[in-house]
């Protein structure tokens, strides 16, 4: 008997098959600027025809990303793009019926995967000013919970938790034999890390990308880390050679370059502390205290503006009911120069 899946059958997906090839990219969190060329180029002078051939090897990337982490290698399964982790943690802890807690709005594929394997998506949503105290999310937790999901800082609003407030949660977490998932997608725009949490618990797992500070997202790679017990179950789930040999390599090669992370957030930081100012001194609402993201309420129709803008070959997203600040284009922060780019043109068309 022919047979299809409901759960994939009825989920509702957007996918990217428009280009964005010759557009300044603000509306997916990339890096505008990427790499420098000049990196590009050494890196690429260590592809052979062997390297194209084989297989890719982890051992000795994993090595490497174990060192610059100071944790075991134990503590690290590579996974291609932190999307793929955040699957299999959801598909490996949780059970079809099973409930799982998230704050929304957020990353779209938490809501996705929970539909897609029969899970029951529980959100907590913020208060009108944008903020989400840690009692909101504790209220959702019950014996029904099977994992916790946290974004530090979350993607789109740009909220952080405090040590107080996430051992709050933790702990209410622990009584309630709940499995906590943290995204730390964004944690270079925001240094502060829960990692030691998970390989120094059970029940604990973090995802980090190479895809928004390190600037590959083309590449797709990305890392769960956990305690090894945990790590092995994720690794279970993985697919054969999940990681391509040119992502192992470019990631490499940056967190092995001195000074390429500092210069990167260094840019970033400048870009983003000038969109700021600017701004505000133009009277411009906008709230996103972390992350390479903002949100800002325009004079105009949010819609129209990502329409103008598009046509100004700039990308940016709309969103709707932004807390007290309602319709919003949220937008990539980068390079000085891209913000100055898209001011220019926000003055020019917002009116």
């Amino acid at each position: 008997m022919y047979y299809i899946n409901q759960n994939v059958k009825n989920l509702k997906r957007i996918f990217d098959q428009n280009s964005r090839k010759e557009y300044l990219r603000l509306d997916l969190n990339e890096n505008p600027g990427g790499l420098p060329q000049s990196f590009i180029k050494q890196t690429l002078t260590e592809i052979t025809p062997r390297f194209l051939s084989e297989y890719p090897e982890t051992l000795e990337f994993s090595e490497s990303l174990a060192k610059f982490l100071g944790i075991n290698k134990e503590n690290i399964c590579l996974v291609n793009g932190s999307a793929e982790g955040i699957r299999y943690i959801i598909e490996a802890f949780t059970e079809p019926g099973g409930g799982i807690v998230g704050v929304t709005p957020t990353y779209a594929m938490f809501e996705v995967y929970s539909e897609m394997y029969g899970r029951k998506f529980i959100p907590v949503t913020y208060t009108d000013d944008l903020k989400m105290p840690a009692e909101r999310i504790i209220d959702k937790l019950d014996t029904d919970i099977q994992l916790l999901i946290l974004v530090n800082p979350n993607n789109p609003v740009g909220n952080t938790y405090t040590d107080e407030e996430f051992e709050m949660i933790l702990s209410k977490a622990n009584e309630l034999e709940i499995t906590v998932l943290i995204d730390e997608a964004y944690h270079y725009f925001y240094p502060k890390t829960f990692m030691k949490y998970a390989f120094n618990n059970r029940h604990i797992l973090v995802t980090r990308t190479f895809s928004k500070l390190f600037s590959l997202a083309g590449a797709r790679l990305g890392y769960v880390v956990g305690c090894p017990e945990e790590i092995e179950v994720v690794q279970k789930l993985c697919t054969p050679h999940n990681v391509n040999a040119f992502a192992e390599l470019f990631a490499q090669r940056i967190i092995e370059t001195p000074g390429m992370i500092d210069d990167l957030i260094s840019k970033h930081n400048e870009g983003r502390r000038y969109l700021k100012k600017k701004l505000s001194e133009h009277g411009y609402d906008y709230e996103g205290d972390y992350g390479n993201f903002i949100f800002i309420k325009p004079n105009t129709d949010a819609k129209d503006l990502v329409e103008k803008m598009k046509n100004a070959h700039i990308l940016i997203k709309e969103y709707d009911g932004v807390g007290n600040l309602g319709k919003c284009i949220r937008v990539t922060t980068g390079e000085k120069k891209y913000m100055k780019q898209f001011l220019d043109a926000l003055i020019k068309l917002d009116k």
